[in-house]
């Protein structure tokens, strides 16, 4: 009977159970193994707790040995100690590794800004440190008190100021501009502190911003010339600078403006037709006109230095540089000139591949590229006179374009504009908004300006257009229209358009004196754009 009661019950026990004796033996194990292991780790643990790292015992003779290593390293050249390191870091681990490179980055730092001024070096540390921008000079200034006295001795606001007029366009117009608000030219001796340049720093910034916006808004001064021709009204041409406007009219004359008081200086005759185009420099004016001739004539006198007779009809553009004139002729042909002196003007080559009136011509040491009525754009070489390349796309013909670079921006009877990459021919980007055609373009790096027969003037921006992602809606930022007829001819700086009609008027629009309210004269139409900022 106890036999069966032991057989239930065993047979009632779980099978997975461990007996107790198995159990047993398996401790006796684990402690015969562990035991020590246990007590070397709680042996450790209190010399932790009872010594710093700093004020641990030492163990063995690692004093006496550390000590004559020490006295061995000493005594060995640079080159066996930098070795005798290396293969030491070599035998440790990588947490050591880490514990060293904690340990050496303090000591490989180096004030140098602060060391070599001590050192007699003062003028190497002022040369670092004017390479610095503006968010960043400022910074330098908050580093230490030695810091903070470089920068002031060595003037660096005015010369960071100084570097952004000499390579900034807007910079050195606003330098021009304001030489008294900025003292950019002193009418003493006296030079003012680092921190007045320091201060006057941020209010340029304000002046460029505020400029920006005007551009952005529409907000202009608007002054207006009116050249009261005598028999046919129209201002086919125009080219000017700080001092001067010269225009060239449909009644066959250049008049010359005063740009400041507006008043005319004086009058060129001698054409027998339009005044189609013009160029000056500081010799010369170089005109051409529908009475098929090419004038050269001198700034300051105005007399006629030469007549070039080349073209069977009216020359319709030219341009010159580095002694070199290129003229483009309804007769559909392009010349080539050479440039010696006033006088001393030379042909170099006939250009003929266009089926049509050549519009406009545009160069540089590269390429000659001219514009049809035949609707295409082609491509030369500068050097041979070789054609390069047809740029096709636009619909009509070509009234104006711009060259510069690798980018060139035309302007059509198809009432487009289209960006172009000479070197592939492709065409990068259509402006569409004019409703009739384009007449006149101009760019710089940051927009483009246009005018078209419908009488306006649109204000494009570059970036945004060279931009393929960029919405066709954003590139428009503002139409200006003052003009009353068709618009013939702009140019453009950083500051002011001053752009010309068939309404007889020559408009300047001052984007730079615009009245405290941002209300003037010519404040153009609100319209609603959306500006990419850039």
């Amino acid at each position: 009977m106890s036999q069966r009661k032991s057989k239930s019950k065993s047979s009632n026990a779980d099978p997975k159970a461990v007996p107790k004796e198995r159990c047993s033996r398996v401790s006796a194990v684990l402690l015969v193994f562990l035991g020590p292991m246990v007590d070397l780790v709680r042996q450790q643990w209190s010399v932790l707790i009872i010594y710093p790292t700093s004020q641990r015992p030492s163990e063995g003779n690692y004093e006496k040995e550390k000590e004559h290593c020490i006295t061995l390293f000493d005594q060995w050249s640079e080159a066996d100690q930098v070795e005798f390191v290396e293969r030491l870091i070599s035998r440790m681990c990588h947490y050591q590794h880490g514990h060293i490179n904690s340990y050496l980055k303090p000591m490989l730092q180096r004030d140098f800004i602060t060391a070599l001024p001590a050192q007699g070096l003062d003028h190497i540390a002022e040369n670092i440190l004017s390479f610095l921008d503006a968010r960043s000079l400022c910074a330098a200034e908050l580093v230490c008190k030695e810091w903070q006295r470089v920068i002031s001795e060595g003037m660096l606001w005015k010369k960071l100021i100084e570097r952004m007029v000499r390579t900034d366009p807007l910079w050195k117009g606003l330098s021009e501009r304001h030489q008294e608000k900025y003292l950019f030219k002193n009418r003493t001796a006296e030079v003012p502190p680092n921190s007045y340049y320091h201060s006057l720093y941020p209010k340029i910034i304000q002046d460029i911003e505020t400029i920006e916006a005007n551009w952005r808004c529409g907000r202009h001064n608007l002054q207006r010339i009116q050249c009261r021709s005598e028999n046919s009204k129209g201002v086919y041409c125009l080219q000017y600078d700080d001092d001067k406007i010269i225009s060239g009219l449909r009644d066959n004359s250049i008049k010359i403006w005063d740009k400041q008081t507006l008043e005319c200086l004086k009058v060129l005759t001698g054409h027998t037709g339009s005044v189609l185009c013009l160029q000056y420099d500081e010799r010369v004016i170089v005109t051409g006109s529908s009475d098929s001739t090419v004038r050269v004539w001198e700034v300051t006198t105005g007399e006629v230095l030469n007549t070039l007779i080349h073209h069977n009809e009216a020359v319709l553009h030219l341009r010159f540089a580095n002694g070199l004139m290129v003229t483009c002729s309804k007769d559909r042909s392009i010349a080539v000139w050479d440039m010696a002196s006033p006088t001393d003007i030379s042909l170099r080559r006939v250009l003929v591949g266009h089926r049509a009136a050549v519009n406009v011509v545009d160069f540089d040491d590269k390429y000659i590229v001219s514009a049809s009525g035949d609707r295409t754009i082609k491509v030369w070489s500068t050097s041979t006179c070789e054609f390069v390349r047809t740029l096709n796309g636009h619909k009509r013909g070509i009234a104006c374009l711009q060259y510069r670079d690798r980018l060139v921006v035309s302007g059509s009877s198809d009432n487009t504009i289209r960006l172009w990459d000479i070197e592939c021919g492709a065409c990068l980007r259509v402006l569409e908004g004019h409703e009739e055609l384009v007449r006149c373009i101009r760019f710089d790096n940051k927009r483009i300006v246009s005018g078209a027969y419908d009488g306006k003037i649109k204000v494009w921006d570059l970036q945004a257009a060279l931009d393929p992602r960029a919405p066709a809606s954003t590139l428009c930022l503002r139409t200006l229209v003052e003009h009353s007829g068709r618009v013939f001819r702009l140019q453009f700086d950083e500051f002011q358009i001053i752009s010309s009609s068939h309404d007889d008027t020559i408009l300047i629009w001052d984007f730079l004196n615009v009245s405290p309210n941002g209300q003037s004269e010519g404040r153009s139409p609100s319209r609603t754009y959306t500006y990419i900022s850039r």
